[in-house]
């Protein structure tokens, strides 16, 4: 088994993980010296969201050079004294990898710009207007209006999925690929253990460059670009070859792992796991994210999800990351303990959010303070309320900086903060160290087979299961207590965890009965 296999990924939000140089902004060193708190925490490896060049008009997803660190981030130097940490302690670390698109200011597009007949100018996706004026085609950007930007030296449109600052690499073009290949090679000879694709399914459009045809369930109050279905400028069938050759890139180093950004239904994400398993390890599925949170949607979700992966394909799960609200707002704290144990327990790879374990929430960002250019652009959909800095401390800056924060702490952080947390065995950062360090002590929940036990009302439960071992995990998703007759004639064994911290430990034997809001792992004898 590989370590991304079993192991658990934590992703790190740089700008926001740990200041040291006092400028109010996370680094390198900062990462670094909050190591041993992630191997505390117990989990396996990094992720950090992008580190590279950038003018930060999408804080490092507009990127300027793709093998160099941003100053505000720290050196080259101070990254591989990170790598090389991270390694003496255990851990791996995943790069964020940014191909779709450069920033306006990167070289290449430089040099595209130039002219018509520039040798760089296939490197992006230009396109004469319309016959009858205006742009190319209908597509809409996600950050708001026109996917596409007037040249009036060319007399030509750069095609844009994000901000006009994000102009898209032309991924038809077989040198954009090398180029492109040769950059994952650059941070893979020094010893990343594997990137995260940004938004991988955007990565080659139509040929033809065809109208997307009109959203029918579209209504008024979502985002605009949501009037159109995406059906030209994302997805698109060739886009598995180029994921297959990424792929490729990897396989030329051992032990590495390629994992896809793909917001898609789960019966179109398998696809991203290519023909034979050659394309991403792991195609991220967000569908807990955007569930409903019940215990038969949710059961439902699982059971979809595990029939759409292609034969040996390796599941994961995600519940929270940079782009969306924080978990603990969106279903309540009481309700983040059993989500720990549900994301903890589902078979396959967990990725956790940077302050998720402490049960950080959304950040209530005065006009003032917004900096995120989606929520600039389309007010009310900022990411900046899911990305404030990490509360370390019961400090007036919760031990991130001795500055005042590039964003505003959330209002929780005095007592949500790990040095609190730490102290007090019924918090929810105590429950996730449990959490991991059972999947450490216990095999089957990091490699075991899923087995569906019963979704009866407010309570899932079900089995993960690796030779002799059976392990039995019983969630209500609900605010009362439940009897579950419906296992209770399975729960014969020892209790393991339960996320209330005053469940008697020893032997489990007739009716199971749940607490509000109450998840339990039980070894079944």
């Amino acid at each position: 088994m590989h370590w991304w296999q079993s192991g658990v990924i934590y992703q790190i939000y740089p700008r926001s993980f740990q200041d040291t140089n006092g400028d109010g902004v996370g680094d390198l060193k900062g990462i670094a010296a909050r190591l041993p708190y992630l191997v505390e925490l117990g989990v396996d490896a990094i992720w950090l969201s992008p580190i590279f060049v950038s003018p930060m008009a999408d804080f490092g997803y507009d990127i300027a050079d793709y093998t160099g660190i941003d100053p505000l981030f720290g050196t080259l130097d101070d990254f591989d004294a990170l790598l090389g940490r991270a390694h003496a302690l255990g851990l791996k670390v995943l790069l964020d990898f940014v191909p779709n698109h450069t920033s306006n200011r990167h070289p290449w597009f430089a040099e595209s710009r130039v002219s018509r007949q520039s040798a760089k100018r296939e490197w992006y996706i230009w396109r004469n207007g319309a016959s009858e004026g205006g742009p190319p085609n209908n597509w809409l950007s996600e950050f708001g209006g026109s996917a596409w930007e007037y040249d009036a030296a060319s007399d030509q449109y750069f095609y844009h999925a994000f901000l006009r600052e994000q102009p898209d690499l032309n991924w038809r073009n077989p040198a954009v690929r090398a180029a492109m290949h040769d950059v994952m090679r650059f941070w893979l000879d020094r010893g990343v253990d594997g990137f995260r694709v940004d938004v991988i399914w955007h990565l080659i459009k139509d040929e033809a460059f065809r109208d997307n045809p009109p959203n029918p369930d579209f209504s008024d109050g979502e985002p605009a670009y949501r009037a159109l279905l995406p059906l030209y400028s994302t997805d698109r069938p060739e886009v598995h070859e180029v994921v297959r050759e990424l792929r490729a890139v990897i396989d030329e180093f051992p032990d590495r792992v390629l994992i896809g950004e793909v917001y898609l239904p789960v019966e179109k994400l398998a696809a991203y796991y290519g023909d034979n398993l050659t394309g991403a390890h792991l195609p991220f599925n967000f569908a807990l994210i955007e569930t409903p949170w019940r215990a038969d949607a949710i059961a439902s979700l699982i059971d979809r999800y595990e029939n759409s992966l292609p034969p040996g394909a390796w599941p994961n799960w995600v519940l929270g990351n940079h782009d969306r609200p924080r978990l603990a707002s969106r279903i309540g704290a009481e309700q983040a303990r059993v989500a720990a144990m549900l994301l903890l327990t589902l078979p396959g790879t967990p990725f956790l959010y940077y302050g998720d374990e402490l049960g950080m929430t959304q950040a209530a960002i005065p006009p003032g303070r917004i900096r995120d250019p989606w929520g600039i652009n389309v007010p009310g959909l900022g990411r900046d309320g899911c990305r404030t800095p990490m509360p370390w401390a019961a400090s007036a800056l919760a031990g991130f900086s001795t500055a005042e924060p590039w964003l505003p702490l959330a209002d929780d952080s005095g007592p949500c903060n790990v040095e609190s947390a730490g102290a007090d065995p019924a918090s929810l950062l105590n429950l996730y160290r449990k959490l991991l360090a059972l999947r450490r002590a216990h095999p089957a929940l990091a490699e075991g087979s899923y087995r569906p036990v019963a979704q009866s009302g407010n309570v899932l439960a079900y089995e993960r299961v690796l030779a002799s071992e059976r392990l039995l995990m019983a969630l209500n998703f609900g605010s009362k207590t439940e009897n579950t007759d419906a296992i209770s004639s399975t729960c014969r064994g020892t209790w393991l965890l339960s996320s209330a911290v005053d469940r008697p430990g020893g032997p489990a034997a007739g009716p199971l009965v749940l607490r509000p809001h109450e998840g339990v792992i039980i070894s079944l004898g």
